[in-house]
């Protein structure tokens, strides 16, 4: 158990962010693993099928690997990334582009809570002007 323990640590560790990124906005990390994301899934949907070998594409894997580990670098480590990568590994489910989900929701989850954070939300009317009752 103490070496799970080392090994969560060390992992831990070794995802902090890189200083490049650090000094890059929440707003452009967001949009640069939205990018990353797309690219990999329109790959996956529109490129590999036509010259691989299918469901056991080494090319895919290792595309995968590489996007969960640049995800996590840029936006850090979140639930939705998991599912996603797994789901990568079953026949067909390549058809649906779980990167871009997967960031999407990381995204909406990130707006919400910046939202609940700011202290004078706006209220706005649905109708602009006066209501009259009719």
């Amino acid at each position: 158990m103490a070496g799970f323990a080392k090994l969560v640590n060390r992992t831990h560790a070794d995802c902090r962010m890189p200083d490049e990124l650090s000094s890059l906005s929440a707003r452009s990390r967001f949009r640069a693993g939205m990018i990353l994301a797309i690219a990999a899934d329109a790959l996956q949907l529109f490129v590999f099928p036509l010259f691989a070998e299918g469901a056991l594409s080494p090319a895919e894997d290792v595309l995968d690997v590489v996007v969960g580990i640049i995800l996590v670098r840029l936006l850090g480590w979140h639930w939705e990334f998991l599912p996603s990568f797994a789901a990568k590994l079953i026949p067909g489910a390549d058809l649906v582009p779980f990167w871009t989900l997967a960031v999407a929701n990381v995204y909406r989850k990130w707006k919400q809570i910046s939202n609940a954070d700011d202290p004078t939300p706006q209220e706005r009317p649905a109708l602009p002007g006066p209501s009259k009752p009719i």
